[in-house]
């Protein structure tokens, strides 16, 4: 039996297979956070990355945003080779991580152009880019959309068995949204339905992606344990997502939604990266963990040595 994630260290995820850590998310009971964090802006620390800030605050999981596998920049790395980011960066943190890309609709005219946010190939939810990923050491891609780059469920849906049809055995894929991303006639309940669910499980998704409760209009506790049952009914395990920015909220706000999201049933709890740019407020991060698994699996998180 794969241990839980709660109790893993470095040397168990170095050695973890796909199953491995699908199997420890779920065997932990709902009390897996994912920390989001831009490589590509300057640390909040400076010479050390956002990655290890948010594993240093009890980040089980460390996911980039924004990153582009063809150019890929995580500023505070040791000087690095750039097909070797990944592995450094799993060196450093001794943690899983995955990677967003983007199914960006054909001719959709984003909002950022011209914008350091702007979409950039190696960033886009194709085959090539979640090859790259895999070989660059990435155990997970979540298809989703920053916000403005006009994500449908529809391009998430296509992509991901495009993706699915060479990658599914290598790669945990994660699929949803946390916000309208630019589409608004996604907005409120219709950014993910059960439809929707049903679909991007027939796709080929290994986690469905929710907002979570309190973070998008008319997205309530109630909504969302719906479809988290749904989906846990078709086999997969469930991510509830802070991607509105609350992850600079204050903290009382944070444990409202921790809270929330526990009483939904889901997998895992994701929190954003706009803090600060490119990183949520790192005692937000603690005061999550501690909301939903205490000071004990908490701080044996933030004090396990990446040498273990």
């Amino acid at each position: 039996m794969t241990k839980r994630m709660l109790d893993c260290v470095a040397s168990d995820f170095a050695k973890f297979t796909k199953e491995d850590f699908l199997s420890s998310i779920a065997g932990s009971e709902g009390r897996i956070i994912t920390c989001e964090c831009i490589g590509s802006v300057m640390p909040v620390l400076g010479d050390v990355t956002n990655a290890e800030l948010v594993s240093s605050m009890g980040a089980d999981i460390i996911l980039l945003n924004m990153f582009d596998v063809n150019h890929p920049v995580i500023h505070g790395l040791p000087k690095t080779g750039p097909k070797e980011t990944i592995h450094k960066l799993k060196q450093l943190t001794g943690r899983m991580i995955g990677i967003n890309l983007e199914p960006v609709e054909e001719g959709f005219a984003a909002i950022h152009d011209n914008t350091p946010w702007a979409m950039s190939e190696g960033r886009k939810a194709t085959l090539a880019n979640a090859k790259a990923a895999y070989d660059m050491g990435i155990n997970m891609i979540l298809l989703t959309g920053n916000p403005g780059n006009g994500i449908s469920n529809k391009a998430i849906s296509n992509s991901l068995k495009t993706i699915g049809s060479q990658m599914k055995d290598k790669l945990i894929l994660a699929a949803g949204k946390m916000h309208a991303a630019g589409v608004l006639t996604e907005g409120g309940e219709k950014i993910i339905t059960k439809e929707d669910v049903k679909e991007f499980v027939e796709s080929g998704a290994d986690i469905i992606l929710l907002p979570a409760p309190g973070t998008v209009p008319g997205i309530t506790m109630e909504y969302v344990r719906e479809l988290v049952t749904y989906a846990h009914s078709l086999g997969v395990l469930t991510m509830t997502s802070i991607g509105t920015s609350q992850e600079g909220a204050d903290t009382a706000t944070i444990k409202q939604i921790a809270l929330m999201c526990k009483m939904t049933g889901t997998d895992i709890h994701h929190i954003g990266d706009a803090g600060y740019p490119g990183v949520a407020i790192p005692e937000n991060i603690m005061a999550y963990s501690i909301a939903i698994r205490g000071v004990r699996h908490t701080y044996h998180r933030m004090a396990a040595s990446i040498n273990r």
